[in-house]
C-alpha cells in the first residue's frame, strides 16, 4: 500500500522529469535558432535590405545623373501615382493578364495533371515532354513566338490565311492593338501551363488510392470522385500553384519587353517600373511604382489565403 511519503516522492520525481524534459526542449530550440541565425541574417540582408531601401527611395526625389543629393519629398511620388494615367493602364493590363493567364493555366494544368496521373503506356515520356515549354528561357520563347506572329513570314498567318483559309488577310499579331494582348497571353499560357501541371501532379500523387477504391465500391461516379475527393484534397497544392503563378504574372516583364519594348499601350507594372528607373533614371518615382507592385501582389496573396481559409472552415 502506498504511503504518503512514497506518493510525495513519486510526484517529486515526475515533476523533476518534466522539468528536465522542458529544459532539454528549450535547449534544443535555442540550439536550432543558433544554427539558423547565420542563414536568417543572410536572407535578411539579401531580401529585406533591398526592400527597405526601395521603400526609403520611394519617399525621395532621387534621380541618376543629376549630381544632386536625394531629398525627402514624403508621399508626393504616391500622390503622383494616383494621377498617373500610364500607371493606371499598366495596373489594369497587368491584373487582366494575371486573371486570364492564371485561370487558363489552372484549368489546363489540372486537366493535364489528371491525364498524366492516370495509368497509360508512355506516361514517363509524356511527363518529360510536357516540361519542354517551361524549360525554354522566356526571352527565347518570346522571340520565337514573335517570329511566328510576323505578318509577312510568320507561321500563324501562313497557316490561317494560305493553308486553312480561316482569315482573308494577314494579321500583325504584335502590332494590332485588338489582338496583341491575347497574343502575349497565349505565349505565357503555353510556357507556364506545364509548371502548373507539375505542381498539381505532385498534389494528386499524395492522395491515397484507397479513397478512390472505396468510392468506387460505394458506387460513386468519376465526377463525384473528382468533386468529393480530388478537389478538396488538392486545395493545398492549388493554393501553392496559384500563389507562385500569380507572383510571376503580376511581375511579368521579359515576355512583354521582348514583344513590345516600351510601347505605351502594352506596358505592365514591371516594364513601367523598368522604364522609369532605367530609361528615365527617376529612382524615387520608379521605387514608388515598385512598392505599389509589391502591395498589389500582397493583396492578391491575402485574398487567396482568406478564400482558402474560409472554405476550409
Amino acid at each position: 500500500m502506498s504511503t504518503p511519503a512514497n506518493i510525495k516522492s513519486t510526484s517529486a520525481t515526475s515533476a523533476a522529469a518534466r522539468a528536465d524534459s522542458t529544459s532539454f526542449e528549450a535547449r534544443r530550440r535555442r540550439r536550432a535558432w543558433l544554427f539558423l541565425l547565420p542563414t536568417l541574417i543572410v536572407v535578411a540582408f539579401i531580401a529585406l535590405y533591398p526592400l527597405a531601401e526601395t521603400f526609403y527611395l520611394s519617399f525621395t526625389n532621387a534621380r541618376l545623373g543629376t549630381g544632386e543629393p536625394a531629398r525627402f519629398v514624403g508621399a508626393q511620388n504616391y500622390a503622383d501615382l494616383v494621377q498617373d494615367s500610364y500607371f493606371h493602364d499598366a495596373v489594369l493590363l497587368t491584373v487582366l493578364f494575371t486573371v486570364v493567364t492564371v485561370l487558363s493555366e489552372l484549368t489546363l494544368g489540372l486537366a493535364i495533371a489528371l491525364v498524366v496521373n492516370s495509368q497509360f503506356k508512355g506516361r514517363s515520356a509524356v511527363r518529360a515532354a510536357m516540361l519542354i515549354p517551361w524549360a525554354i528561357p522566356t526571352v527565347i520563347s518570346a522571340q520565337m513566338w514573335k517570329w511566328m506572329y510576323n505578318d509577312v513570314y510568320g507561321v500563324f498567318n501562313d497557316l490561317l490565311v494560305h493553308r486553312l483559309g480561316v482569315l482573308d488577310r494577314n494579321i500583325a499579331f504584335v502590332a494590332d492593338p485588338d489582338v496583341s494582348f491575347w497574343a502575349v497571353a497565349l505565349i505565357d499560357i503555353w510556357k507556364t501551363t506545364p509548371f502548373m501541371a507539375l505542381l498539381l501532379l505532385a498534389g494528386l500523387q499524395l492522395i491515397p488510392s484507397d479513397l478512390y477504391e472505396a468510392a468506387r465500391v460505394d458506387g460513386a461516379t468519376p465526377l463525384q470522385q473528382f468533386t468529393r475527393i480530388t478537389l478538396p484534397l488538392l486545395k493545398p497544392s492549388m493554393l501553392v500553384a496559384l500563389i507562385f503563378r500569380t507572383l510571376d504574372a503580376l511581375r511579368v516583364f521579359d515576355v512583354f519587353f521582348v514583344m513590345f519594348g516600351n510601347r505605351p499601350d502594352m506596358q505592365t507594372m514591371a516594364t513601367y517600373a523598368q522604364q522609369t528607373l532605367v530609361s528615365i533614371s527617376n529612382i524615387g518615382y520608379g521605387s514608388a511604382v515598385s512598392v505599389a507592385l509589391f502591395m498589389i501582389i500582397a493583396v492578391f496573396i491575402m485574398i487567396y489565403l482568406a478564400v482558402f481559409r474560409t472554405e476550409e472552415a
